[in-house]
C-alpha cells in the first residue's frame, strides 16, 4: 500500500515536471502576453507593434530618471521601465535601455557639464523641492530620455507640464502618454518618409523666419516647402498620365496658410478649392482683425480694424465663419504694462493682458488631449455653419470668463489698470479652433464657364472626396519671436515669463492628423486611469485605517485559530 502511494506521488511529480518543461519549450516558439487590467494599460496598440516589428537594428534608450526622488517620479520611472519592457518584447529584443541618475557624477564640474549637454539635446530639467524634517532640499531632475537608432539621436520628454494642473494630474498625463512619446521617438529615428507639406506664400503670410521653429519641428516628419501659387494651376497638384487615363495627384499632404493679410485672387482661391476637392488638407491660421503690439510700443492705444483677404466665402462654404471680433479672456498671459502711479510716476510691471487668452484644452479629442495651455494673440471667435456631409469638432475654446468685442474697437494699455468685471466677461467657451471633416462642395460650383469646367487639363471637381481642414482664428499661434541678431525662439515661448506654451505640440498634432497619421493619433486617444489616493481622506481617516491594518489581520488569525481548534477537537473526540 505504501509502495503504491509512493509510486503515485512520484508519477504525479514526473507529470508536473514534464508539463513545466513542455510549457517552457513551447514558450520559446510562441509569444503571448495577457493583460488583465480593465483599460488594457499594459497592451500596446497595433501601430506601436507594427513599428517595432519593422525595426532592423537595435534601439538604445538612455533614461535620465533614477536615484532618490519623490513617489510620483518613482511611479513615472517604474511605468517607463514597464513600457520599455513591453517594447522590447514586441521588437524581438531590439530595444535596449539603461536608467541613469545624472546627479551621480563624481564631481560638480562633470555633473554640470552633463546637465548642460542634456539641456542642449532637448531634455529639460525640473527643479523640485523635497521636504525633510528640518529643511527643504532643492533637487534637479531630468525626466527625459535619449533614444539612438542607426546613429540618429532623438530626445523625448517624459514629464508633461500643463498650466494650472496639479502635480498628480501632470504625472497622470505623462504616464498616459508614455507609449505615444516613445513610439513617436522611435518613429522619428527610423522614419524614411518623404511626404511633403507646404507653407503658402504670396499674400502677406508669416515669413520663413517667423515660422522657422515650427518648420524645423515638422521637418522631422515631412519635407517642408514654401509655395507661391501665383495663379499656377499645378502649384499644389499635378496631372499624372497613365496608359488609359489621367489622374490628379496631390503634391502635398497638407498646406498651411499662416496669417495672410492680403487678398487672394480668384485663381489662387480656385487652386486651393480644387486641392481640397481632390482630398488635400488645409490648416487655416486666420486673423480677421488687424491689431498688433508694435503699434502699442509708440502709443498707449491703437485701433483694431477688420480686414478681408477674400477667403471668407470659401470658409463659409466649407462650414465655418471666422468673426471680425476681438476676444478678451480673464484667463490670459501677462505683458509689461502700467500698474499704477507712485506720486506722479507711472509704474510698470507684468500685468494680465486680456487680449492674449490662454486656452486650456478641454476636449477629449486626441489632437488636444493632455496639452499644455495654448497662447493666442488678438484672437477672434468662430461660428460653425451647417453643411451636409461635413462633421465639425470644436478643438479649442475660451474660458468661462470671456467676451467678444465688435470691431472697429480701441485697444488700450489702460485696460491693464481695470479689474475684469464678471458681468462684462459673461460669454463662455467661444470656439477658436475647429476641425472640419467630410466631403466638401466646391466654392466654384455653377460659377465657371464651360471651357474651364469641362477642361480635361483642369479636371474640375464640384464635389470633393474625403478631406480634412482645421481653422484657427489666430495666425500668431504659429509665429516664433525673432531676435535682433536673426536667431529665433521656440514657438509658444513667452519672453516675459520665460515659459513655453503648448502651441508647438498642438500644431504638430494638427499637421500629423491632417496628414492621416491616424495610428499616432489613436495612441494619444488612450486614457489610463491612475487610481490616486484622496489626500484629504487619508489625513482624516489615517488613525482608523492604521488600526484596521494592524488589528484586523491579528483578529482574523485568532478567529481562524479558534475555528480550526474547535473542528480539530470535534474530529478527534469521535
Amino acid at each position: 500500500m505504501v509502495n503504491r502511494a509512493r509510486t503515485r506521488d512520484l508519477l504525479q511529480l514526473v507529470i508536473v515536471a514534464g508539463i513545466i518543461v513542455a510549457v517552457n519549450v513551447l514558450g520559446g516558439f510562441f509569444f503571448a502576453r495577457f493583460d488583465l487590467t480593465s483599460e488594457q494599460r499594459y497592451t500596446l496598440t497595433d501601430t506601436s507593434k507594427e513599428l517595432l516589428k519593422s525595426l532592423d537594428d537595435v534601439v538604445y534608450v538612455k533614461v535620465y530618471l533614477d536615484g532618490d526622488m519623490p513617489a510620483g517620479f518613482r511611479r513615472l520611472r517604474d511605468r517607463t521601465r514597464e513600457t520599455l519592457d513591453e517594447f522590447r518584447a514586441f521588437s524581438g529584443n531590439r530595444i535596449e535601455y539603461i536608467f541613469i541618475n545624472p546627479s551621480d557624477e563624481p564631481d560638480e564640474k562633470s555633473r554640470n557639464d552633463l546637465y548642460r549637454q542634456l539641456a542642449k539635446q532637448g531634455i529639460a530639467p525640473t527643479n523640485i523641492q523635497i521636504k525633510g524634517k528640518d529643511n527643504v532640499e532643492q533637487k534637479l531632475l531630468f525626466p527625459g530620455a535619449l533614444l539612438t537608432y542607426k546613429g540618429r539621436d532623438v530626445a523625448l520628454q517624459l514629464l508633461k507640464s500643463r498650466i494650472g494642473a496639479a502635480p498628480e494630474q501632470m504625472l497622470n498625463s505623462s504616464i498616459e502618454d508614455l507609449e505615444y512619446e516613445i513610439t513617436n521617438a522611435v518613429r522619428k529615428a527610423a522614419s524614411e518618409r518623404v511626404d511633403a507639406i507646404a507653407f503658402i506664400e504670396g499674400h502677406g503670410e508669416l515669413t520663413a523666419r517667423q515660422t522657422a521653429d515650427m518648420a524645423k519641428q515638422l521637418a522631422e516628419y515631412y519635407r517642408v516647402d514654401r509655395v507661391t501659387m501665383d495663379g499656377r494651376i499645378n502649384s499644389l497638384v499635378e496631372r499624372v498620365e497613365t496608359t488609359t487615363d489621367a489622374k490628379i495627384k496631390l503634391k502635398y499632404k497638407a498646406i498651411i496658410i499662416a496669417k495672410p493679410d492680403s487678398t487672394f485672387s480668384d485663381r489662387d482661391q480656385f487652386i486651393i478649392d480644387q486641392y481640397v476637392m481632390h482630398g488635400g488638407s488645409v490648416l487655416w491660421l486666420m486673423d480677421p482683425v488687424f491689431c498688433n503690439m508694435d503699434s502699442l510700443q509708440y502709443a498707449p492705444s491703437t485701433l483694431a480694424l477688420p480686414i478681408t483677404v477674400h477667403l471668407e466665402e470659401m470658409l463659409f462654404k466649407y462650414g465655418v465663419r471666422v468673426n471680425t471680433d476681438l476676444i478678451q479672456d480673464a484667463r490670459c498671459a501677462s505683458i509689461p504694462g502700467p500698474s499704477g502711479y507712485v506720486g506722479d510716476q507711472l509704474q510698470w510691471a507684468l500685468q494680465p493682458w486680456v487680449y492674449f487668452p490662454i486656452i486650456i484644452p478641454q476636449s477629449s479629442n486626441p489632437i488636444v488631449r493632455n496639452l499644455n495651455g495654448i497662447k493666442l494673440e488678438f484672437a477672434s471667435s468662430i461660428d460653425t455653419i451647417s453643411v451636409a456631409g461635413v462633421k465639425k469638432t470644436i478643438l479649442l475654446s475660451t474660458s468661462e470668463r470671456s467676451r467678444a468685442l465688435r470691431t472697429p474697437v480701441r485697444v488700450s494699455l489702460e485696460t491693464m489698470l481695470q479689474e475684469p468685471k464678471p458681468e462684462q466677461f459673461n460669454q463662455r467657451n467661444m470656439p477658436v479652433a475647429v476641425l472640419l471633416e467630410g466631403e466638401f462642395g466646391s466654392v466654384f460650383k455653377n460659377r465657371l464657364p464651360p471651357q474651364i469646367r469641362d477642361s480635361r487639363e483642369i479636371a474640375f471637381k464640384e464635389k470633393g472626396v474625403q478631406a480634412k481642414m482645421i481653422v484657427v482664428s489666430d495666425g500668431d499661434i504659429i509665429r516664433n519671436h525673432v531676435n535682433p541678431d536673426g536667431t529665433y525662439m521656440p514657438v509658444g515661448f513667452d519672453r516675459f515669463t520665460q515659459q513655453i506654451y503648448g502651441n508647438g505640440k498642438f500644431l504638430l498634432n494638427v499637421v500629423n492628423y491632417l496628414c492621416d497619421d491616424v495610428g499616432m493619433t489613436s495612441i494619444r486617444s488612450r486614457a489610463l486611469e491612475i487610481r490616486l489616493l484622496d489626500r484629504k481622506r487619508v489625513e482624516a481617516e489615517r488613525n482608523a485605517w492604521q488600526a484596521v491594518n494592524v488589528v484586523l489581520p491579528i483578529l482574523l488569525l485568532l478567529i481562524f485559530g479558534l475555528v480550526y481548534s474547535y473542528f480539530r477537537r470535534r474530529r478527534y473526540a469521535k
